[in-house]
């Protein structure tokens, strides 16, 4: 099942930031009574009835000229253009205005699912200022309270009603789905031409060249794949470009919807922070990962030099000590042989199961190495382990106490697992819970 998108959109300074920030649970919009604070867009996962969802929070649509406004109506068409669903917010005190016919014009234009929100409806006796947003045409409205969180569950009911269930792309599961993130002008659309040996993706030297995620089926050695191509990601806060119809959220959509990711890194310009933000992501998403140091062959290089930048990859992305790296040119096709074998290596990873007998031998084991942590004069009990899930793999501890489970055993146990099975490229989650 897919994670929807829902963005909200309105005009400035109606709540939207607040309302986003209840839905998520966060303080991660900026909550101002001044018009226009929220100017780009800001994401979040929320959550409603064990369904999860992107939410996406946007500055507000206003009529004008002026740079600042231009730049926020264009963010706030990103957004619509990102979302699966529309939640446009009005405010029920102030009745309709010209710019909030202004928005309607917009998303009506959109064609995606709508939900009106009447925002600043504190109690059940301003109910009558609802009716008159009927005449914008959205059906009907619902009415919210930002400040006293009142509303939100009918409104997030309706969100979900309209939300599609599964993904618009549907393989089968022997299918290995990989795609390549990373910011941008790392390679990652003449890597895709490389691997499919032909122009399917258009190649620029200009930053952000490729829109939209593209995915392309191939065969290969009677495996069937689909490549998954995202434009770069770019900073945080970096205004977007006119022609720049792209953003994080669509390359976590394509994480998502991945079994293998590729994270590609510039081996001419080396590592910087947003190769760590971009790898980041893939990482929290549990997907399995392949480290790809595309344009080696402008590395001036010795016999030395593969093996350093392997120590920095390995000191800079600590998180990902899991994931294999491959040294490639997608210029030149140098090397590029060895990618394939590697993602069905860590795909196979990532779906692996562990019988409970098996995996209780090597956590016994384990123990009698390194004898469980106390806490107080307790010790951690570990009665048995089980795995739960695959991609990635889960294990569950059934223990005593699940708070004298502390991180640094926790990883041991991880390096056991991995020690005795093949993990290669993928995360492995370990979780405790008390034994009833």
């Amino acid at each position: 099942m897919g994670i929807p998108a829902v963005a909200i959109v309105g005009r400035p300074n109606i709540g939207k930031s607040t309302i986003f920030n209840r839905i998520i649970g966060d303080r991660v919009s900026i909550v101002d009574d001044k018009p226009g604070v929220t100017r780009d867009r800001i994401y979040g996962t929320g959550e409603w009835l064990n369904r999860k969802f992107h939410l996406i929070d946007t500055g507000g649509i206003e009529v004008g000229d002026e740079p600042i406004l231009v730049q926020m109506r264009h963010q706030a068409e990103l957004a619509i253009d990102e979302a699966d669903v529309i939640i446009f917010m009005v405010n029920g005190r102030e009745g309709i205005t010209a710019a909030d016919e202004e928005v309607a014009n917009l998303l009506f234009r959109s064609n995606k699912p709508i939900v009106l929100a009447v925002n600043k409806v504190d109690n059940f006796e301003m109910r009558d200022l609802m009716y008159e947003f009927y005449s914008l045409g959205f059906g009907d409205p619902f009415p919210i309270s930002g400040t006293h969180g009142l509303g939100l569950g009918d409104l997030l009911d309706k969100v979900f009603e309209l939300a599609p269930d599964k993904d618009e792309y549907e393989y089968n599961e022997d299918v290995i789905r990989f795609s390549l993130i990373g910011r941008p002008n790392v390679g990652k659309s003449s890597l895709t031409n490389a691997i499919l040996g032909e122009e399917r993706v258009i190649v620029s030297d200009v930053a952000g060249t490729t829109r939209d995620a593209i995915d392309t089926p191939f065969t290969r050695d009677n495996q069937e794949y689909v490549i998954i191509d995202t434009a770069g990601m770019r900073k945080r806060g970096k205004v977007y470009e006119s022609t720049e119809r792209y953003s994080v959220m669509r390359a976590q959509k394509a994480i998502e919807r991945s079994n293998v990711v590729l994270v590609v890194l510039d081996g001419e310009e080396g590592i910087i922070e947003q190769d760590k933000r971009v790898a980041g992501l893939a990482h929290e998403a549990g997907k399995a990962i392949v480290i790809v140091v595309n344009k080696w062959d402008a590395v001036e290089k010795d016999d030395k030099t593969m093996k350093k930048m392997e120590e920095k990859i390995r000191k800079e992305f600590l998180f990902l000590d899991y994931a294999p790296i491959v040294f490639l040119s997608a210029l030149t096709s140098k090397r590029l042989q060895t990618l394939l074998p590697v993602i069905n290596e860590v795909a196979e990873s990532h779906r692996r199961r562990i019988s409970t007998s098996v995996l209780n031998d090597v956590i016994v084991d384990a123990v009698a190495m390194n004898p469980t942590p106390t806490d107080k004069g307790q010790r951690l009990k570990i009665n048995y382990a089980t795995q739960v899930a695959i991609e990635p793999p889960t294990f569950v501890l059934f223990v005593n106490d699940p708070e004298l489970l502390h991180f640094s055993y926790k990883r041991y146990l991880d390096n056991q697992i991995r020690r005795a099975f093949d993990f290669t490229g993928t995360p492995v989650h370990i979780v405790a819970r008390q034994k009833n």
